[in-house]
């Protein structure tokens, strides 16, 4: 009997090819290709002078040198503003060479390609670019007070600009019993995926058709663009994505420069051309985000309820704005999470900075609207002296609320509708499983052994599936065998398990019978990308229904074989059969022949499918509205996003001496809706958690005001080790199936991160007894702060005993020494 899959923890079938070394990523391909290689600004902002090639060109092995001036066309003009928005003020994209300024320590100026990498880096070394240096721009608040300016016909370095609001939270904030102001900050970081950015093209110039690889998240998007900038008919370019070593958002970004141009000098020399990023590359000249700068005014009464929340909002978006808006969009209306204030109005600036772009990291704008509404919620508490989670569950949803209409607009351009969720139920999980009510004990514990010791809480709420759409394609071929396509592509989710686990029940088939196939074009032309925790709401639905379709045809065509009625049918172990009498079936794959007339046969199964053995002879072998195969191609598109949601706590002790975080414990729960495979989920957990480990008190991009990177490098740039992980994540669920769509499903992907700062900030400033504002925080930055508590510059909690209030002088330390 067929065990039902969807719900069960199914070990990841595509493990065993990846951990025996048998994945295939794109630097494993085109072995003999040419090599690209570019020269890189070593400037933040300059006007380029000169560029000359004249000691690179007797270089052994050289085939081209390009730049600006050798862009034909399209593949000249700037590249693609991707997301266009009314609130975008001057939109501005870089090209895929420099044209005649730089804007950002990294942007591409010289392409060459060469007969392998050693020899195109070589070349680039000899190219000598001549700059005029300008004024850079580095960081909000220099952006923000516009001195100088990046783009010259963009006013106040303002890219975008956008307010919304519900009700009058000014005048809400101003007549309520108790206002708080709060000043925020969060810095710039970027993901480091184990594989950076590549593409690798080759031009078949007999049939006038470009095959591309790229290591991406959008193969369409690729495809798409690509083949506008070359002027090349949709049909002639195939873009495949093989298998990629990490994404989280970085290569959602398309096309990047390189992605433009090896494909074009692919087609130029008739000749196979690869790029692989190096790790540096990936630093300066991939995409970062979350640097923002905040403000909050919030009135509320005697029981923490707010009343009005005014929010401001100055967000980096870096020397272009490629990808538009959204990543402050996403803050500006994530930043409710679960709760429900009176009156809310955010407006939001996105500031052009001579820095790397900033476009989606795994949160994408979340983890910053988090931590200004976390923050909130803590400073409520405080100035209260209440619970911190009493005032949040003062102001949450109810449950009998949902759907909740926020009157907001949200990144996809639909209503802000939350569309499930038990907020209360969720706390109260959370409240159990970390021991919430016990903690002070456990405090005075540690007290009394010389240890210093917090507890943190955060809430968010997750957009996902976002539209417009996506498809599946699932055929069953004449073995019994099931294939399964779908255009987005995969970085690591686990799609070709969860997938399966779907079309497995639908069709009643073995799991290890079905093969998935993500982000290739040549088999699903159609398709948005991997983003926004949506590729099981979007491609699982799709596939659910096209499986569920195929399920239907697979019983009519069985009925009439077998001379029964469809509803009498089941299939179990891919094995049709009429229910309660298992001898009278035949397999799946014999269905599978028999839905498609043949007039020849080639083998002994296909001889049961040909014109003289089935078929009316009154009727046509094909009826008007069917077509042969056991196979269907369906789309799933939602009228708007589902929103999962979840809740953090962490336990922290931080050194007296040395002020080194420790994490002591780190509990989620977390609402999905229907689990497709609870082992997946909770390992995307435990992936996210750790990459807000490493956000929260690791990882910065560090600008100096020249705008050079300071730490582009593996040697300075601090990500966690596993033993800066906590070694036991303890999860719980919590299952408030959306109505949205038919698996009652909402996203996963990106929810251990989100509210990791928050959680952080909440616990850090609960064991030292003073307010945190500004994340990541460092041992060194957390033993400043105790200096600056200890000299009186900044208050201590009111709500929570200042435990640092009995610190000794702690010895500074340099991040170094936290390992």
């Amino acid at each position: 009997m067929t065990t039902k899959q969807f719900g069960a923890p199914v070990q990841r079938t595509e493990d065993v090819r990846l951990l025996k070394g048998n994945g295939r990523y794109l630097d494993d391909l085109g072995q003999d290709a040419l090599a690209a290689a570019f020269v890189r600004s070593p400037h933040a902002h300059a006007r380029i002078v000169d560029i000359d090639v004249t000691d690179a060109l007797e270089v052994e092995g050289l085939v081209a040198i390009y730049t600006h001036e050798d862009l034909p066309g399209r593949v000249g003009e700037p590249l693609p503003l991707l997301i266009p928005h009314p609130a975008i003020v001057a939109g501005r994209t870089g090209y895929a060479l420099a044209k005649d300024r730089v804007n950002h320590v990294g942007e591409p100026i010289v392409m060459v390609v060469a007969s392998d990498r050693y020899v195109a880096e070589d070349v680039c070394g000899r190219i000598t670019v001549t700059y005029e240096v300008l004024p850079p721009v580095v960081g909000v608040e220099t952006a923000r007070d516009a001195k100088h300016l990046v783009h010259e016909d963009v006013a106040g370095n303002v890219a975008g600009h956008l307010v919304q609001e519900v009700g009058d939270a000014p005048a809400a904030v101003d007549s309520a019993p108790h206002t708080l102001e709060l000043d925020l900050k969060v810095e710039r970081s970027a993901c480091i995926p184990m594989e950076g950015r590549g593409v690798y093209a080759r031009w078949d110039a007999d049939d006038e058709s470009l095959r591309i690889y790229t290591s991406t998240q959008t193969t369409t998007g690729v495809r798409a663009a690509v083949a506008t900038k070359l002027d090349l008919p949709l049909n002639r370019v195939e873009c495949i994505a093989p298998d990629v070593g990490g994404g989280f958002g970085v290569k959602i970004m398309h096309p990047w420069p390189e992605e433009v141009l090896v494909p074009w000098a692919a087609r130029l020399l008739d000749r196979e051309i690869k790029w692989t990023e190096d790790r540096r590359e990936h630093f300066v000249s991939s995409a970062h985000e979350r640097g923002q700068v905040q403000k909050v005014r919030v009135g509320f009464d005697d029981e923490g309820r707010v009343l009005g929340l005014d929010v401001k909002i100055w967000h980096d978006n870096g020397a272009y704005v490629p990808y538009g808006l959204i990543v402050p969009i996403i803050t500006s209306t994530q930043l409710l999470g679960p709760y429900k204030p009176g009156a809310y109005k955010v407006e939001f600036w996105s500031l052009y900075t001579n820095t790397v772009i900033v476009t989606p990291y795994r949160g994408a704008g979340r983890p910053q609207g988090v931590y200004a509404m976390e923050r909130t919620m803590d400073a409520i508490a405080d100035y209260l002296g209440k619970d911190r989670v009493a005032v949040r569950e003062a102001n949450f949803i109810q449950p009998d609320e949902m759907p909740y209409d926020h009157h907001m607009i949200f990144q996809d351009g639909r209503p802000l509708i939350y569309d499930s969720g038990d907020f209360p139920g969720s706390m109260d999980k959370l409240k159990a499983l970390v021991g919430w009510q016990d903690f002070e004990d456990y405090r005075e514990q540690a007290r009394a052994e010389g240890r210093r010791v917090g507890i943190g809480v955060a809430c968010y709420v997750e957009g996902t599936g976002v539209g417009p759409y996506e498809g599946g394609h699932v055929v069953v071929e004449s073995t019994g065998k099931v294939v399964v396509s779908t255009g987005l592509t995969s970085q690591g989710q686990g799609h070709e398990t969860v997938f399966a686990q779907i079309v497995a029940d639908e069709l009643g088939v073995p799991l290890e019978d079905i093969k998935v196939t993500t982000g290739d074009t040549r088999k699903m032309g159609y398709s948005v990308g991997t983003f926004a925790s949506r590729a099981a709401v979007m491609s699982g639905n799709a596939i659910g229904i096209a499986a569920r379709n195929v399920r239907t045809k697979a019983l009519r065509i069985a009925g009439e074989a077998l001379e029964v009625d469809p509803g009498d049918l089941e299939i179990v172990d891919g094995i049709v059969r009429v229910k309660g009498s298992p001898t009278s079936s035949m397999p799946l794959g014999t269905v599978a022949v028999l839905s498609n007339p043949l007039r020849y046969a080639f083998d002994t199964a296909s001889q049961a499918a040909t014109q003289f053995v089935v078929g009316d002879p009154d009727k046509p072998p094909v009826a008007e509205d069917d077509e042969p195969g056991l196979e269907d191609r369906d789309f799933y598109s939602p009228a708007q996003s589902t929103y999962a949601n979840g809740m953090h706590a962490v336990i922290v002790e931080t050194d007296p001496e040395t002020a080194e975080i420790k994490i002591l414990r780190y509990c989620v729960v977390h609402d999905c809706g229907n689990i497709i495979n609870p082992m997946i989920v909770e390992g995307q957990i435990h992936g996210g958690v750790a990459q807000g480990v490493g956000g929260a008190l690791y990882e910065r991009m560090e600008y100096d005001e020249n705008g050079q990177l300071l730490n582009a490098s593996f040697m300075d740039f601090l990500m966690p080790y596993v033993t800066e992980v906590p070694d036991r994540i303890e999860i719980d669920h919590l299952e408030t199936p959306s109505p949205l769509n038919p698996l009652g499903i909402k996203g996963a992907g990106e929810a251990g991160v989100i509210p990791s700062a928050a959680v952080f900030a909440s616990a850090i400033e609960d064991a030292e007894g003073f307010t945190i504002t500004s994340m990541p925080i460092s041992p060194s930055e957390l033993y400043a702060l105790r200096q600056r508590f200890a000299a009186g510059e900044i208050p201590a909690l009111r709500g929570r005993s200042a435990t640092a209030s009995t610190a000794t002088t702690p010895t500074p330390v340099t991040e170094a020494t936290t390992r």
